[in-house]
């Protein structure tokens, strides 16, 4: 078992909770979170009530629409957030000793509410709202973007690729492709958005997300003997380990012999045959036609090899039917992360924001609404003032995006799991207008309307 972690048994799909790491995550900040508590209590500013929200200013170049993911996770780490010995120790380096005193009792005692997993959002959408003193809430910056940044990046990339798949089966098997922790928590947002399996076992066994894998060119290459490759050895090998139902690495020499010697070793029950290189549209409509002559007309293809969502996209006529996404997926798909900010919008009552350059926020706590016709298509989200009531639904049906996660400190119990994510999730990607679900360039997929403050509309 991983050092520090105490994971859900094998195949659960429990939601990943606070009971999972053992270790403290107080030290997965940046240093200048410190320095400023230590400057707040010695000024008396650091037990000021506080509110700070995570917002996108944008959606990634190209993208219509962004998907929360890594909300259950950053809970978890929240409730590990503690100084030990082990941690003061390193902050004492740069502190002083009545900062390390108050680090050394730290429990968050504020409040959360934020957007479910799987819920869409757009620029401005207040994604997370932390209050408490600013002493307690400064700490989190951190901590919050850097789980909500990649996970949310990762699911919604994760989620082009499913769309575009159009309800096929989707494997994620990127883990050489990035640290390896960062390849577990890619799986599991990437299963969140919709993808059926992952190759990461760690995943599997932390997250209960499906595991899938057979075999690499390296086990056709090994039955090579003197007289030659033996790429009937080796499906033989993996026959008899794995089952008829397996599939079969075609393509490490010539595909079509490939083909046909994967169907004489296994019969035409043989599960699925894997092309990994190639022109996958040309080769797939090759290996489809070769399989029906051959009698295997129920064994699937399934095709892997730098895929992304345009790629997947081009390949919908073809006759593929599971596809193996390494590479893209686990890098955000071109955008590694989802820009998202953590902001000071309210002090004691008092909202404040920033006014740089390209670079403003809007002042207060806020609350958010998604309007839908009776249809069920979206039509806008309006963001609104916490302090004001919420805006009427004009005949449209509304619903509150943000729900209590933290309250006093406590973890507010939550039944919702990871399965009900991925629900939420599918169940929205059908309600976003068609042009959102394009992946060309456009505005997002519905737009953000921020309603004023009673105090601010003109007379």
């Amino acid at each position: 078992m991983t050092p520090g972690y105490d994971a859900p048994p094998l195949g659960d799909t429990a939601a990943y909770s606070g009971r999972v790491s053992r270790d403290s995550t107080a030290l997965f900040t940046d240093q200048y979170e410190l320095t400023m508590l230590s400057a707040a209590l010695a000024d008396g500013s650091a037990h000021r009530r506080c509110s700070f929200e995570v917002f996108a200013r944008r959606l990634p170049d190209g993208r219509r629409y962004g998907v929360v993911g890594g909300t259950a996770r950053l809970i978890a780490a929240l409730s590990n957030f503690r100084f030990g010995e082990p941690e003061l120790a390193i902050v004492s380096r740069f502190l002083d000793e009545a900062t390390v005193a108050w680090l050394r009792d730290y429990r968050f005692s504020g409040d959360i509410d934020g957007y479910r997993e799987g819920d869409f959002y757009f620029p401005g959408s207040p994604i997370l709202s932390v209050r408490g003193t600013f002493a307690e809430c400064v700490l989190l910056e951190t901590l919050s973007l850097s789980i909500l940044n990649h996970d949310s990046a990762i699911a919604s990339a994760a989620a082009r690729m499913v769309s575009a798949a159009d309800g096929r089966p989707m494997i994620e098997m990127g883990s050489r492709r990035t640290h390896e922790e960062s390849a577990v928590a890619a799986s599991r947002a990437a299963y969140l958005a919709g993808f059926t399996a992952t190759s990461n076992l760690e995943a599997v066994r932390r997250h209960g997300v499906p595991g899938a894998g057979t075999s690499a060119h390296a086990f056709t290459l090994l039955h090579t003997t003197p007289d030659g490759p033996d790429e009937a050895a080796a499906f033989r090998a993996q026959v008899a380990a794995l089952g008829v139902g397996t599939t079969l690495l075609v393509d490490t020499y010539d595909i079509t012999d490939g083909v046909k010697t994967a169907v004489e070793v296994a019969g035409p029950e043989l599960g699925g045959v894997r092309i990994d290189s190639g022109d996958l549209g040309v080769l797939a409509r090759q290996v489809r036609r070769q399989l029906d002559d051959l009698g295997a007309t129920g064994t699937k293809i399934v095709v892997s090899g730098d895929l992304d969502e345009y790629a997947i996209a081009a390949l919908r006529a073809e006759p593929v039917d599971v596809y193996g996404v390494g590479t893209s997926v686990v890098v955000g798909s071109g955008a590694p992360t989802a820009g998202m900010v953590y902001k000071l919008v309210e002090v004691d009552g008092i909202p404040v924001e920033k006014r740089s350059s390209n670079k403003a926020s809007r002042g207060g706590t806020k609350r958010a609404l998604r309007f839908a016709r009776d249809t069920g298509t979206l039509v806008e989200e309006v963001v609104y003032s916490a302090h004001s009531d919420a805006p009427g639904s004009a005949g449209l049906e509304a619903q509150e995006l943000l729900v209590p996660l933290v309250r006093g400190g406590e973890t507010v119990c939550d039944t919702t799991t990871l399965e009900d994510s991925r629900s939420l999730l599918a169940a929205g990607l059908v309600s976003l207008p068609w042009e959102g679900l394009k992946l060309s360039h456009g505005e997002p997929a519905i737009p953000v309307r921020f309603a004023e403050p009673e105090s601010r509309r003109a007379p």
